[in-house]
């Protein structure tokens, strides 16, 4: 499943359904499994995924029918694979707060050119 050609901002559990040939049920189900996906719903109680939680079920999708993982085993893997994300993060906005100071000093710099 290609994420990147998803081109709207939500799609129903139907759409998602027929993306990956599996019952509205079992998106449910993992919805209940996996606190990672977590669609938006409309007045209704539709459910409502953005292509994020898409992103999310391809990946639980990949472990679990794929690969072969127990749901367990999905979770365990999953969480490993957000602890870098983190990092990452924090090493972005570490890189963000060093550059916000160098900005701040070449414009020092600047007013007493």
């Amino acid at each position: 499943m290609d994420i990147k050609s998803l081109n709207k901002l939500y799609y129903t559990i139907g759409e998602v359904a027929e993306m990956f040939d599996v019952n509205h049920s079992l998106i449910r189900f993992w919805e209940k499994e996996f606190t990672l996906i977590q669609p938006k719903k409309n007045k209704k109680g539709n459910r409502l995924f953005s292509p994020k939680d898409i992103e999310i079920f391809n990946k639980i999708y990949q472990l679990v029918k794929i690969q072969g993982f127990t749901l367990e085993g999905a979770k365990k893997e999953l969480k490993k694979k957000q602890a870098p994300v983190e990092t990452v993060t924090h090493d972005v906005d570490a890189v963000i707060s060093r550059l916000e100071w160098i900005k701040s000093q070449l414009l020092m710099l600047k007013k007493e050119l």
